[in-house]
């Protein structure tokens, strides 16, 4: 394999070690402390929180978890990776290429088609998020003596728009830069604290898994979580064990295209060759920006505002492994490839002639 690629491989799977714990037990907890910094560390411990805002040593960014992100590679760019003789950019059409299977794997692939395909999961579909981002904010609201209405339209942009949209537009909790900033990671600290409380994936996602896991094929989940929040709730849910592949934060990705492609390149799968699980139209655009395939989870969107999905359900159980070979059915190998128009030249005019008999 190209040197380059297999380096391209090897530091997307790297995730820089973060210490679990500062270095000295005296920093988060000193000998004389004010009562109103008690309370605030009394709140933030309860969630595994420390002084400065981390989770157990690791930083949190609030912005990552409620902000509407990018959808990228409108036009099949990707990111980029650093190798010793420079930048290089890894797009779309690149992981195609380079991914494309080799002599064994191909013969493999004919006698057990099912093994070339890839799934990728959004943590959308995997735990109930709607729930916990809508708890955060009514949690929020009753610290700060404000109350989340409960109009259905509201509750919808509440869970669909940035954070700062929703303080400053629809909530109008409208307040200088620092208080927006404090609310905010203490949303995210609330998400986290009803995180740790989940055990149960989404209704039918573990028959699911088992199912494509028999089919031996190779799964991912994406987020914009950090991996260690990430890994202990797929482990509380027994669902691990069934991932090949974690995009995550660390991976530092900036667009939704991005993690599909990461998680691409982690599963050693072309993305023409992956499937999306996805439950949001913004992320369904970004999977087709990458050449794979979409299925729609119906509820969090109405099923109108997901007819660009390649197949859309209302849960997993209406799944089965016949579905994933009907979506590349009548599609050949250069499938959402850009093609050249052929012009074909008019033939030329008859002429007509009169035969003369004699």
């Amino acid at each position: 394999m190209d040197c380059a690629y297999s380096r391209i491989r090897i530091t997307s799977l790297l995730i820089p070690f973060r210490p679990a714990f500062s270095s000295s037990h005296q920093a988060l907890f000193p000998s004389t402390l004010k009562l109103s910094k008690f309370k605030r560390l009394v709140i933030r411990n309860a969630c595994g929180f420390d002084e400065n805002g981390s989770f157990n040593g690791f930083p949190i960014t609030p912005n990552k978890l409620f902000m509407q992100e990018a959808i990228g590679a409108e036009y099949g760019e990707g990111f980029e990776t650093f190798r010793q003789d420079g930048p290089l950019k890894v797009d779309v059409d690149f992981l195609n290429e380079r991914l494309q299977e080799g002599f064994l794997k191909r013969i493999r692939y004919a006698m057990k088609p099912d093994e070339a395909y890839g799934l990728i999961f959004s943590w959308d579909v995997v735990v109930d998020t709607r729930a916990l981002k809508l708890n955060a904010w009514n949690q929020l609201a009753s610290e700060e003596g404000q109350e989340i209405p409960e109009d259905g339209d509201v509750q919808r942009l509440i869970l669909n728009a940035g954070a700062d949209q929703v303080l400053h537009k629809v909530l109008l909790w409208g307040k200088e830069e620092s208080e927006m900033d404090r609310l905010k990671l203490r949303l995210t600290q609330l998400y986290y604290d009803n995180l740790l409380g989940v055990t149960e994936p989404m209704e039918g996602l573990l028959e699911w898994l088992d199912a494509v896991s028999t089919a031996r094929i190779p799964c991912a989940v994406v987020s914009s979580l950090d991996r260690r929040q990430m890994v202990e709730a797929l482990d509380r849910m027994g669902l691990l064990k069934y991932f090949q592949a974690i995009v995550s934060e660390e991976d530092g990705m900036e667009s939704i295209a991005h993690r599909f492609l990461s998680a691409a390149v982690k599963l050693d799968r072309k993305p023409s060759k992956c499937v999306v699980f996805e439950d949001d139209p913004r992320a369904i655009t970004a999977a087709h920006n990458c050449t794979m395939m979409a299925v729609a989870l119906i509820g969090a969107h109405r099923a109108y505002d997901l007819d660009q999905a390649d197949l859309a359900v209302a849960n997993f159980n209406e799944l089965s492994v016949i579905n994933l070979r009907r979506l590349f059915a009548n599609k050949g190998s250069t499938f959402m490839d850009r093609q050249k128009q052929i012009i074909e030249k008019a033939p030329p005019k008859r002429k007509l002639t009169i035969d003369t008999i004699f």
